[in-house]
């Protein structure tokens, strides 16, 4: 991974190596949340690349960036993105980020609203500190630093699911969570706590899609109502019998949501 020089901030960035791509058509861009990977995109990058380029990043410190020392600010996550699409040859693209990936999301459609054709914020929401998160930021801080990174995500993944550790794709996440360093964990924590995209939303003008399960909790129900109504130009469905992780818990029912929004409108 190459640090350069970045237009956007004037500041260095982390440009990720590693990244899934498969597929051919218009680009699609998938950035995944905290302590996630590319693969855990695997089911909808089979279902999508028919008919899309779809792009899904490892983010710095992730994934099969885990070796690297991840960013503690949203928008250095955003930009490391938008580098990586610059070194792709991706100009325009759709854009779906989960999770603490739609924070970055929302921070790359705010530096680039040209680029960003299309808005999906899924399972997230525009205040990084998560008002009602089922436990607050600092404690999962603290306890990272007791428990470790594998503890740590062993049992905050489990309350992404309806079934906790039962749940579809569980096995995955944990995977996934395990190979960050706590230095990269602790710095995620810290770019979501210093983060704030409230003031931005009204800016964000391309078509959007907020997507929720409503079991979710980690972004309730205030955080969602938040997107739904701040931006412009916004969809919202609710996947019922979901938690945080509803692309994971049903698949079928999540694609055929996005389809309809990638589709002719």
């Amino acid at each position: 991974m190459a640090a350069r020089s970045d237009a956007l901030g004037a500041v260095p960035v982390a440009v990720p190596q590693s990244y899934r791509r498969a597929g051919s058509g218009p680009p699609l861009v998938l950035v995944h949340g905290y302590l996630g990977g590319a693969d855990q995109w695997q089911d909808m990058i089979a279902h999508f690349a028919p008919g899309f380029d779809v792009i899904a990043p490892d983010l710095p410190g992730c994934g099969g960036n885990a070796g690297l020392q991840g960013p503690d600010r949203i928008g250095d996550f955003a930009r490391a993105v938008l580098a990586l699409l610059d070194d792709l040859d991706v100009t325009e693209f759709t854009l779906l980020g989960h999770s603490m990936g739609g924070m970055i999301a929302q921070e790359m459609a705010r530096l680039a609203p040209t680029r960003v054709t299309r808005l999906v914020l899924y399972g997230t929401g525009p205040l990084g500190m998560m008002p009602d998160r089922f436990e607050p930021l600092e404690t999962s801080r603290e306890r990272l630093r007791a428990d470790g990174v594998a503890d740590t995500i062993a049992r905050i993944g489990a309350t992404w699911f309806r079934r906790g550790a039962a749940g579809q794709g569980y096995g995955l996440v944990a995977a996934l969570g395990r190979q960050a360093s706590v230095a990269t964990a602790l710095a995620a924590l810290d770019a979501m706590a210093h983060w704030d995209g409230r003031a931005a939303l009204a800016g964000l003008a391309m078509p959007a899609l907020v997507i929720w399960g409503d079991g979710d909790r980690s972004y309730r129900w205030p955080q969602v109502q938040a997107l739904w109504e701040g931006l412009p130009d916004a969809r919202l469905a609710v996947v019922p019998g979901t938690a945080h992780a509803a692309h994971l818990e049903k698949p079928a029912l999540f694609n055929m949501i996005l389809a309809d929004f990638l589709g002719p409108d």
